[in-house]
């Protein structure tokens, strides 16, 4: 159900999208190369009338950093995947607009523990690491994400072919759901899974405030 909801949202969109594209007047596309919050990206912009362009772009990277997260360390790679459909309304005769629209969202989280003097606490109780083993997570949000934003810049505007474009919004991913396992010599001791529950259930709830993911965006434009 959720993959047929995202196809169907994505439809709608890209046919608006190619809808303009065919009634675009000469001149009216523009490129893009963006550097974000949602990692390096680029975008096509096609103006759909005088006041509302569409865009699709692509997003990506790839970073890797540590952090501690109920009481224990891990690291975390972040790995950044987006593909959206906005649109965007110039409801002033400037670049300034006010911008909607959904993105698929790829955004992923991997962590593996690191052991804090050969050991973890998971949950209530202290492990060894041998006990533990490998300590691996995976951190998931919504696969379709609606956005909504205001930025600067008309890609396709009329001054000029070269443009700086900038953006900052917000989007509604969800609460991140985590999976936690671990291969040590109590991975099918049910004590310890319980605390492996317990362990996975604190991280999910110091993770609930990322449900809105910040969006902000820099860019430059050509228009062809």
């Amino acid at each position: 159900m959720k993959k047929k909801s995202v196809v169907i949202l994505f439809s709608i969109l890209l046919i608006f999208f190619a809808t303009g594209l065919g009634y675009a007047e000469t001149g009216r596309f523009a490129v893009a190369a963006k550097a974000s919050s949602l990692g390096l990206g680029a975008e096509l912009t096609a103006g759909i009338t005088q006041t509302i362009n569409g865009r699709l772009g692509f997003n990506a990277f790839t970073y890797d950093y540590d952090g501690t997260e109920s009481d224990v360390e891990y690291e975390f790679t972040l790995n950044l995947l987006t593909v959206s459909a906005l649109l965007d309304w110039h409801p002033f005769d400037s670049g300034f607009r006010i911008t909607g629209g959904v993105l698929y969202n790829g955004n992923d989280v991997d962590a593996e523990g690191k052991p804090t003097n050969l050991s973890y606490t998971i949950g209530d109780v202290t492990y060894t690491a041998a006990e533990v083993g490998t300590l691996t997570g995976t951190i998931d949000v919504n696969s379709v994400a609606p956005y909504i934003g205001i930025g600067w810049g008309n890609a396709v505007g009329k001054d000029k072919k070269w443009s700086f474009v900038f953006d900052l919004g917000v989007i509604y991913q969800g609460s991140p759901e985590v999976a936690l396992s671990a291969n040590g010599t109590l991975s099918s001791d049910a004590t310890f899974l319980t605390e492996l529950e317990k362990e996975r259930r604190e991280l999910e709830d110091d993770l609930d405030s990322y449900k809105y993911y910040p969006v902000i965006a820099f860019g430059v434009s050509y228009k062809f």
